[in-house]
């Protein structure tokens, strides 16, 4: 009798609170009508500099200024830009203070971290999502910086980008998208870098997974740090969504691992188009007792009848797109081609 009694509550419980996370994950949200795009950056304008994830030592940071500086840009370093918590770069609590204040900043338009690494997740639930709306700016990064520009996007309604962090390599290629996007507000085509001349530095092949044409609004980064998220509430609508993702240094069964958790949690399913951009260095150890990337991308993709391909210039490699995180896009799987079908900043009066 004790024992039915407990599983009739277990199950009652655990069936209450199944009915409560639905709307507890979206009481914070908005949906995609209320959608902010922050201000276009001048020649002139400052970039706080922050580090959410992992450390940066200070010769790096130097060359992430002197890089910024050289767009025209001014710097303004993070408190605690510099910290560092075993992996970390500072407490949780300091990392999340550094980006807040940088929105509460009205003398900085924009913030950049200074690389990835891992941590993000863990200072999600510090920020403040209403500052961050009230004070919309270009927030910027890539890697680990995936779960804090889906957080903003989800939870503040603010376009995000997944581009170049400050110790990037801001060759011709990444810095012409950068600037086109977050400087002049322009539609672009993004297209992989061409085969050989100057403004490339490595030749990136395309590999259709399934032709088509698809839109939708993009949304993505790196597939680990994603597949983390899964079940959080930072994490989008995904109905009618471009699906980008890209991974480096993780072998193919561990992409089919995060791909499978993202297909078991309903994601793919919902999804209209897919582009896995890099697996830069996924190559498996032993090739005769592995699945190519290829096969496990076909097996998971091709069913769900969608427009998708391998090999953007998205990831860990030099030459990077910048893509705005909410934006309408139209993408075409046979040439490899992300449309921006509206601006993803908006101009600021002189």
């Amino acid at each position: 009798m004790t024992y039915d009694r407990r599983q009739f509550i277990t199950t009652f419980g655990m069936a209450a609170l199944a009915t409560q996370l639905p709307q507890i994950a979206k009481a914070d949200s908005f949906p995609p009508s209320q959608i902010i795009k922050p201000p276009q950056l001048k020649v002139g304008d400052t970039v706080g500099l922050v580090n959410p994830a992992g450390v940066t030592s200070a010769e790096d940071i130097e060359d992430a200024k002197k890089t910024l500086e050289s767009l025209g840009l001014k710097i303004k370093l993070g408190n605690h830009l510099l910290d560092r918590y075993g992996y970390l770069a500072g407490k949780d609590s300091d990392r999340a203070a550094d980006v807040n204040a940088m929105f509460a900043d009205s003398s900085v338009q924009a913030i950049i971290a200074g690389r990835g690494g891992w941590g993000c997740n863990r200072i999600l639930p510090l920020l403040d999502y209403k500052l961050i709306r009230n004070n919309p700016k270009i927030m910027m990064g890539y890697s680990d910086i995936t779960s804090l520009l889906l957080a903003i996007y989800v939870k503040s309604g603010v376009v995000t980008f997944h581009g170049p962090v400050g110790t990037s390599t801001w060759n011709e290629f990444t810095t012409n998208y950068a600037k086109r996007i977050l400087f002049n507000g322009e539609n672009v085509v993004m297209q992989n870098p061409p085969s050989s001349g100057e403004t490339t530095t490595t030749p990136i092949c395309t590999q259709t997974i399934t032709p088509g044409k698809a839109k939708g609004k993009l949304v993505g980064g790196n597939l680990s740090v994603l597949a983390a998220m899964v079940g959080s509430a930072y994490l989008p609508d995904w109905k009618q969504t471009i699906l980008f993702v890209e991974e480096v240094e993780e072998e193919v069964y561990r992409v089919d691992r995060m791909l499978t958790q993202l297909k078991l949690a309903g994601i793919l399913n919902q999804i209209a188009g897919f582009i896995f951009g890099q697996c830069t260095d996924c190559d498996p150890k032993d090739r005769e007792k592995s699945l190519t990337l290829m096969q496990v991308l076909r097996e998971h993709i091709q069913p769900l009848g969608i427009p998708a391909w391998y090999g953007s210039a998205i990831g860990h490699i030099k030459d990077k797109f910048t893509l705005p995180i909410g934006v309408q896009v139209q993408i075409d799987a046979l040439s490899g081609t992300i449309e921006m079908l509206e601006s993803a900043t908006i101009s600021r009066s002189h």
